[in-house]
Order: structure tokens, then C-alpha cells, then sequence
């Protein structure tokens, strides 16, 4: 079966700053603390770091065909406005992926982050990356600082409406570095509305705030799900009581590789859908092949396809 992983990320310390990783790593020593392990936040960060040594993607393309999935999307968030004790700028960023994608032609798709807030030379360097660079539609990040419906952000949608290109943005909690209050799934029912051309794809969505998500996929024509995040505790039943809802045409498979490279590799990832249950017994294999890539490549061949 044909596999499309929806939600990756270049494994590299500088797409994600010292105060994101430090939140994150907050976390887990609050958590093993609690069961009396040991939990030195130097091992936590050394740990948790060296899931970040494959800024090049060479080990996830090894993965990737360990576990047979043809194709991934490497999603960019911009963290550099909200944070600033990162070691590079976003330019650098895109400048690097770029590289990636040189490096591996056919395996991956890039979505690219600009914060609204850095005005006119943003939305430059976000055409300029989906013209000169070829490059696949964009990638939000609103728990620094902004909404979906911000009207800084519609010049953006304006472009992926000529490109005819998606929109996927972080919903819900991530390191507390920075604001969960406003990635709520539901501002994204305006620019919907707005831009009805522009497919918006709400990540996470069958683990953070499921029945908002669900709602907006019901109702709104260009609102999808990426199902990232399922390898958390309780995910998968989660994705199982997902795909009840009878809208399988809009839920798309992804790994959130490294966030969770912790875990297991991404055949891991591919694997425990089946052992663990992911899909109910009623579910058709038609629905597991739009969950696992139709849906996807639904979605990324409208590119250049017209206004």
C-alpha cells in the first residue's frame, strides 16, 4: 500500500530553539519525577537532543523505506519572531530545506512557515520560497502569537489560493515555552469561509479538541485533519473512534517524526495502526487507502492546477 506521511520536520537543532526544547524537556522531568526516576535535566536534554541529528533527513528517508511510505511533507514552523535565542533565521531555514529536498528528489513535499508579524519581507520570502523554490503550501504555528483568522495572514492565503496550495497549522497544546489559548481549531472557520479555494488542514486534530475538529470537517468543505500525534498515550484509540465519524475522506495520516522519535522508528508508527487497532473491523480498505495517501495526494496535486 502507498503511504503518505502528512507531518514531518527536519530532525535539526536549528528549526526548533533552546527555549522550545527546554519546555519540552520541562515536561518529561515533571513526569519522571512524579514516578520516582531519575531525571537530571542535562541527560533530559541530551537525550532529547540527539533526536535532532538528521538535518539532512538521510536516517528518515531510511526509515521511510523501512516502513514504506513513498513520500513525506516536511512541515517548517517559523518559531524565530515568538522565540529569539534561536541560531538561525528563517531564511537560513528555508535556504536548508531547500537543500533537503535537492538532497532526495520525489520524497518530500515542504509546507513553509513565515510569522505573519514580520510583515512585507515575510510574505516576500513566502512567495519567493513557493515560486523559485517550488515548495508546497504553508505551515502555521499559532501558539506564537497569532490567530488563524489574523488578517496578516490572509496576503499568505491569497498566494496558496493562486497556487492552489494547503494550509497546515498546529492546533492545540505544545511546549510551554509558548500560548495553547489561541491555536484553537476554530478559527480557522473565517478563513475557510474566506478563501474557499484554500484546503486548511487542523494537525493533531483527532487528539486536540476531536469533536471541534470533527464538526469543522463535517461542515466546512476545505477543512481537513492530520491524525499526528496518535502515538501518544490514548491516540490510537482516539484515531479508532476517528474514523466512526464518517468522515474518513478528510483524515490524513502523519507521524510527527522526530517529535516522537523516542517511541520507536517510523515503522513503529506504520505498524501499530494494525496491531493496536487504529482501524475499526467495519472500516474498508477504500477508507484506509484515503487515510493513508489519497487524501493526501488529493490535496498536494492541486498545485499549479489554476485559481
Amino acid at each position: 500500500m502507498k503511504i503518505i506521511d502528512f507531518h514531518c520536520h527536519v530532525a535539526a537543532e536549528m528549526c526548533f530553539p533552546p527555549s522550545f526544547r527546554d519546555g519540552v524537556i520541562d515536561n518529561m522531568a515533571v513526569s519522571m519525577h512524579a514516578r520516582g526516576l531519575p531525571a537530571r535535566k542535562e541527560h533530559l536534554r541530551r537525550v532529547h537532543d540527539a533526536t535532532l541529528q538528521d538535518p539532512l533527513c538521510d536516517q528518515l528517508v531510511k526509515e521511510m523505506d523501512e516502513a514504506g511510505i513513498d513520500e513525506a511533507v516536511l512541515l517548517m514552523p517559523d518559531f524565530t519572531y515568538a522565540l529569539k535565542d534561536g541560531t538561525h533565521t528563517i531564511e537560513e531555514i528555508v535556504d536548508h530545506h531547500k537543500v533537503v529536498t535537492d538532497r532526495h528528489p520525489g520524497r518530500f513535499r515542504v509546507l513553509v512557515g513565515v510569522d505573519p508579524r514580520w510583515g512585507a519581507d515575510g510574505i516576500a520570502l513566502f512567495e519567493r520560497a513557493i515560486v523559485e523554490y517550488g515548495f508546497d503550501g504553508m505551515k502555521l504555528y499559532p501558539p506564537c502569537g497569532y490567530r488563524l483568522d489574523d488578517k496578516a495572514l490572509y496576503p499568505f492565503y491569497e498566494i496558496c489560493a493562486q497556487h492552489r496550495l494547503p494550509v497546515l497549522s498546529h492546533i492545540g497544546a505544545t511546549s510551554p515555552a509558548l500560548d495553547f489559548e489561541i491555536a484553537l481549531p476554530i478559527y480557522v472557520d473565517r478563513p475557510a469561509r474566506d478563501f474557499p479555494g484554500v484546503d486548511f488542514v487542523l494537525a493533531h486534530g483527532s487528539v486536540h479538541y476531536p469533536d471541534e475538529c470533527a464538526m469543522l470537517c463535517n461542515n466546512r468543505p476545505n477543512v481537513y485533519i492530520d491524525a499526528s500525534g496518535y502515538e501518544a498515550p490514548d491516540g490510537v484509540a482516539g484515531l479508532n473512534r476517528f474514523f466512526r465519524r464518517n468522515i474518513n475522506h478528510k483524515v490524513l495520516f502523519g507521524t510527527d517524526w522526530p517529535i516522537f522519535r523516542l517511541q520507536g522508528r517510523q515503522t513503529n508508527f506504520v505498524e501499530r495502526l494494525t496491531a493496536e487497532g487504529a482501524f475499526p473491523a467495519e472500516m474498508p480498505q477504500a477508507d484506509r487507502d484515503l487515510f493513508m495517501w489519497k487524501n493526501a495526494q488529493r490535496l498536494l496535486d492541486k498545485k499549479g492546477t489554476g485559481r
